[in-house]
């Protein structure tokens, strides 16, 4: 059967609607190509492990990470980020490990982990270079190595690929195979959960990619969505957090306007709603591993590509503005009505990113406690 683009069906089973999504209808069935692969995920921390658990429901799956704590406690039933309840947990099949050789016994491995920034607010690629380095040195010949870590295109064939040819020896399309499923976890989000967000593949060849949409097929009850290329899909997830990003920019400026005037910025958004076509973001704080990362890495390769991506890096200046506006806006509020500044007490609720998460780090409520302190707010949690 005809797809999109000149793109074929896997079979007669399979439906693509009018965006292209394949949606998946018998493939949960035994009789796919896949059910002979063993699968290992490299990474088990807010990516790694919902996909282990889903997987899992399906298959025998390995889980490896380099944290010996980590594996002590999934091991024990229990997940610290809040991801995955305890019961999920001893409902699936899962081997929890820190032995790295563990990974040897998979043809299908998929890596997850995390891609965070530096100081200096440039791509910091070394926690995804030492996962490609352990994938190389346990390699099973004939597998297929998918990343689901955020980067910018090219970084799995250009990066990941000669790290694992290097010492494993391997040939890569020859004997060993690539593909880019970019991760959309939504931490916290108990409603757009794995299985229900449509899932982005891509593969280095037509026969890795046919693979790779059976296996996320198998759990992906949204459908899969196949991209052409590799460097599309890295893209493609890239740009998701930048357009968020650029929008939370604007809706904080257009405040910071407002305030200036004595306009209140909430009222002017729910008049400006009741046109269909108005855009549902609000002012805030941006943080997290995501939107407050991700446009570091477009930005990054433009600049490497003789390109100065001047409206990327504005969202992201104004938007790591806001913990100091904030606070700079209560001192100005303290001092009109006519409070003492040093030693003031000001409770501060809630530390994290975002609601119903557990994760603190990349919080800009840290930032902003800290500009607080510095200006002689006594500070409470």
């Amino acid at each position: 059967m005809s797809g999109i683009n000149g793109k074929t069906a896997p079979d007669d089973s399979t439906a693509i609607d009018e965006k292209g999504i394949f949606q998946e209808a018998d493939v949960t069935g035994s009789e796919i190509r896949y059910i002979n692969r063993s699968m290992c995920i490299v990474g088990l921390d807010y990516v790694g492990l919902p996909l282990a658990v889903e997987f899992g429901k399906k298959m025998q799956v390995t889980g490896y990470d380099i944290s010996k704590e980590r594996i002590k406690q999934l091991k024990e039933g229990h997940d610290y980020t809040g991801e995955v309840s305890d019961s999920e947990l001893r409902m699936v099949k899962i081997d929890f490990t820190f032995d790295p050789s563990a990974i040897s016994k998979s043809n299908f491995v998929i890596v997850a982990v995390p891609t965070p920034i530096d100081e200096g607010k440039k791509p910091d690629l070394n926690i995804l270079k030492k996962a490609a380095e352990t994938v190389d040195r346990n390699l099973s010949k004939g597998s297929i190595i998918v990343f689901e870590s955020t980067v910018y295109p090219r970084v799995t064939e250009d990066i990941c690929v000669p790290i694992i040819e290097w010492e494993s020896g391997f040939q890569y399309m020859k004997d060993f195979k690539v593909g880019y499923p970019p991760e959309r976890i939504n931490p916290g989000d108990k409603e757009h959960t794995i299985t229900g967000i449509v899932k982005v593949v891509s593969g280095c060849d037509e026969d890795s990619l046919e693979t790779i949409v059976e296996v996320y097929g198998s759990i992906i009850k949204a459908g899969v969505y196949k991209a052409p290329s590799i460097k599309v899909a890295e893209a493609a997830k890239v740009i998701e957090n930048i357009q968020r990003d650029i929008n939370i920019a604007l809706m904080n400026e257009l405040k910071m306007i407002f305030d200036k005037i004595g306009i209140e910025t909430e009222e002017v958004l729910k008049a400006a709603k009741t046109k269909w076509n108005f855009l549902n973001f609000h002012p805030g704080l941006v943080g997290g591993h995501c939107i407050s990362v991700d446009p570091y890495y477009l930005a990054h390769m433009a600049t490497a590509a003789g390109h100065y991506p001047e409206m990327i890096l504005a969202g992201r200046w104004i938007n790591d503005e806001m913990a100091g506006y904030g606070t700079s806006r209560i001192i100005k509020d303290m001092i009109r009505n006519d409070l003492p500044i040093k030693g003031a007490r000001v409770l501060v609720l809630g530390a994290a990113f975002k609601p119903d998460v557990k994760d603190l780090r990349n919080s800009k409520v840290e930032d902003s406690v800290s500009i607080r302190e510095n200006s002689c707010l006594a500070i409470r949690g």
